[in-house]
């Protein structure tokens, strides 16, 4: 027959070790259900939502280009007033002209009359005080970004940045020249650092060449993965970590 005092001293005994585990509440769990159903379905609908807001915007800037010029040409050729009405009804009309104009551009200047023609444009643009600085900085960008033979953006990299302990990705944009590269002992090479998940900013270094580490890796799988900043692995599934929790 057991002692009712030793009961007590053994329930005593093990009680610390016991853990409970109340019963979760049916409101949380409902709540905690919902906010993982709108997180999915978030999920879904962002990516779709701002391809269809970038979608448009670029729509309307084109088609706002396109109502500009007819509404310049109205100006100028009285003639043209019933003309530019009926194409200002047309949807998708302003779009589909400016980028035939610009194709119709592209092939004009690849010849030798058009490459006279566009020095000479330069050269115009170059005399006109306040435009000229404008029209050269935007002119040397798009020339080294959209040059097929430049190195801008033609590799990811891998440097050790913001110390030496720490790793980031970067971007070949070049090689240092002129002053720069007369003060520098050695092979440079200029590379980018985006920040994430906005890559459209970042720091512009130059480090020697034995400091940085080529990837195999496409320039549009480097941007997807410091976008999503790190969840999106290249070539791979998605972060294995946060897969398994």
């Amino acid at each position: 027959m057991l002692h009712l005092p030793r009961l007590l001293r053994v329930a005593v005994a093990i009680a610390p070790a016991i853990e409970w585990h109340p019963s979760p509440d049916p409101d949380t769990m409902i709540a905690r259900r919902l906010r993982q159903y709108f997180i999915t379905g978030l999920l879904v609908w962002l990516p779709m939502a701002v391809t269809i807001w970038v979608l448009t915007w670029l729509y309307g800037l084109l088609d706002g280009i396109f109502l500009s010029v007819l509404g310049a040409a109205d100006a100028v050729i009285p003639g043209l007033h019933t003309l530019a009405d009926a194409l200002r009804g047309i949807p998708g009309f302003g779009v589909l002209s400016v980028a035939i104009i610009i194709l119709v551009t592209g092939l004009f200047v690849a010849n030798i009359f058009g490459q006279w023609w566009l020095r000479q444009w330069d050269k115009l643009m170059n005399r006109i005080p306040v435009v000229r600085s404008i029209y050269t900085s935007v002119k040397q960008v798009s020339d080294t970004l959209f040059s097929g033979s430049g190195n801008a953006f033609s590799k990811a990299l891998l440097i050790r940045y913001p110390h030496t302990e720490a790793w980031a990705m970067a971007f070949l944009t070049g090689k240092p020249g002129g002053e720069v590269a007369s003060k520098l002992a050695g092979e440079y090479v200029s590379v980018f650092i985006p920040t994430t998940p906005n890559p459209t900013s970042g720091f512009f270094m130059m480090l020697p060449r034995h400091h940085v580490i080529e990837l195999d890796m496409s320039v549009d799988n480097a941007l997807k993965y410091i976008i999503s900043m790190g969840v999106v692995v290249p070539d791979g599934p998605d972060n294995p970590a946060l897969q398994s929790h």
